[in-house]
Order: C-alpha cells, then structure tokens, then sequence
C-alpha cells in the first residue's frame, strides 16, 4: 500500500513516500480503508524524535493519528463493527499510521463516524476531541457555572474545546490572535483575549480550570488567573510522575518526568493549585459520545485546508508553520 514512511527520526526530509505491506489483522482489529487523515503537531515531534523515551516506535514508522474510512475486513473477535461501516478513531499509541492507504485499528479505539459529517471533516475529530474530553470532562470534571480558560482557542485542540467546555456549563474565556477572534466568538467564547493587545494574566481572575498547550512562560503565567483548589492542565508539557506511572515508565523515567515537572508543579502547589500533565489515549467509548454531541448539532469541526494524500509533506510543514485555524486534513482517497 502507499505510505508516508519515516525511517530514522530528524527533519522534514526524514519522512518520504513509499509503498509498505498491507497491515496484518488481529482478531480484535477492523482493517479500515483510509478515506481521510488528520494532521497534528504531535507526528512532527514524533518525527522529531522528542517522545521515543517513552513512545518506543519500530522503525520505519507510518505516522497519522487521525482516521476516517471505511471497514473493509474484521477479525475473529469483533461484534461492533463490520464491512461497510463509516468510522473514525484515534489509533493507540504504537499502532498509528494514517498517512497511508489501509490501518488495523482495535475495536475498541473505534466509533461510528458522525453521519452528519464528510470524511475530511470527521477525521478532523478523534485526537484534537479526545483530548478535549480527557481534559474537561474526564480530569478536571468540569461543572456548570465553572470558569475555564482555553489557550489557542483557533487551533484544532482549542477549536474543539471551546464548544465542549460550552455544552458542559462554564464560562469559557479563551486566548488567539486579532485576525481570529469572530472564530472563537462564534464557537461560544464567552472572554476573548487578543494576545497581541492584552496580557490574559493581567486581566483574568479565579478560573477553575486552565487548559495549557502553549509555552512554559504562559504555563506559569496561567498560576495567576487560577483561584485555590483550581486545576492547571497541560498537554504540552512538562510531563510528570504521574504521567510516568500511567504508562508503566521505569523508575529512571519516573525520576526524570518528575525532575521535568518539579518547577511547576511546586509554583502551583504555593498558589493551591493542582497540576497535570496529559497525554491524551486512544478511546472509542469517548469517541463514540463525541460522535452524538456532533450529530446533535452541538459541536461542529473547524477545518483550515484540505491537502492531496501526495502533499502529506506539505500539510505538515502547514501546520508546523502554526497558523492552522482548526484542523488541517489529507485526502487519501476520494469518497
């Protein structure tokens, strides 16, 4: 099959295209044909090498982490799904792979795609969603009349969280750019900070959540809007102890992660605030609640560009660039 195929971790040029063998079914695995792939910033830093402590890859890779197709074969053991069957997912890590033509995916990292949704803009969903949900309704358990803020409410994470954190209750402010705030304004924002214009940290107080995916600087800046016994959730780092254990990291890694995190974790435990790391997993239970929110007209996808499946190179260089408002799509076969 056609495949964008990384074969030792560096730049850019490290990723080509190729053809590698058809994916080998297990009897838990739907073999999916791929319609549509998502691009995020996370296959770059795989790329890049910056997770291989703790993501331990055989290579040559096929990156992706997003999928939308059709079920064309399914193991033994699979009852949920069959061929023919419109899907989306997130593979789990150590089993990605969306820049190609087939993947095998578990069943259970596995939903049905939203009806209301077109392959591009359905594999817009599954990682930037399940992040969302992981962070707001799974960890930080957010309520109605709760105040969060988002940071980079036009990316594809902040996209997404806006309209969740929305449908859950709270008041929603949100950082982005001038040339962006009618976007996050029409996804629910309740506050919108033009960062260019105003610091969030001098006008922001006593928000129960923070949602980070930017810097250090704005990680620790984000302390000061939080009030006591509030949470301060990152997804860009740095990881922590706990993050180590969760993944069943040697107490070498367990050491280090919580030598990483050490700083920050010690400002918010000052201010009474607590402090996570996540790293978002593949869920198709979750997926699945998130397809109904879509078919319900709660949450929509927010789609910057569509690339061929020949310009995979080219999408992620786009969204490298960072000025990606949503998600930034490849289309790997015409549906």
């Amino acid at each position: 099959m056609k495949a964008f195929i990384l074969d030792r971790y560096g730049s850019a040029d490290r990723v080509r295209a190729g053809d590698m063998p058809d994916p080998q079914l297990r009897e838990d695995d739907v073999l999916v044909q791929i319609h549509a792939a998502g691009v995020n910033l996370l296959d770059s830093k795989i790329r890049n090498g910056e997770f291989k402590s703790f993501l331990h890859y055989r290579l040559p890779l096929i990156l992706g982490h997003d999928v939308a197709g059709v079920v064309v074969r399914v193991g033994s053991r699979v009852r949920r799904f069959k061929p023919g069957d419109e899907v989306y997912a997130r593979p789990a890590d150590g089993r990605v792979g969306a820049f190609a033509e087939f993947i095998a995916i578990k069943e259970d990292d596995v939903a049905m795609k939203p009806t209301a949704l077109t392959m591009a803009e359905a594999a817009s969903i599954p990682l930037v969603g399940l992040t969302a949900w992981q962070a707001l309704i799974e960890r930080a358990n957010l309520k109605p009349g709760q105040k969060v803020l988002i940071h980079a409410g036009s990316g594809g994470v902040g996209t997404f969280a806006i309209q969740l954190a929305k449908h859950a209750g709270a008041t929603v402010a949100t950082t982005t750019s001038t040339d962006n705030v009618d976007l996050v304004r029409s996804l629910g924002a309740d506050v919108v900070i033009d960062y260019k214009k105003e610091d969030f940290a001098d006008v922001l107080r006593d928000y129960d959540v923070v949602l980070n995916s930017l810097d250090k600087v704005t990680l620790e800046k984000s302390l000061r809007v939080i009030k006591p016994g509030g949470q301060l959730i990152s997804i860009s780092g740095p990881p922590d102890a706990a993050f180590a254990r969760s993944i069943g990291a040697s107490w070498v890694l367990r050491m280090v992660m919580g030598a990483l995190s050490r700083g920050i974790r010690a400002q918010a435990k000052r201010r009474q605030v607590h402090y996570s790391f996540l790293f978002m997993r593949a869920n198709g239970g979750q997926l699945a609640k998130i397809t109904s929110l879509i078919d319900d007209g709660i949450i929509r996808p927010v789609v910057d560009r569509v690339f061929p499946f020949a310009s995979t190179k080219d999408a992620m260089a786009y969204v490298e660039a960072g000025r990606a408002k949503g998600k930034v799509i490849v289309s790997v076969r015409e549906s």
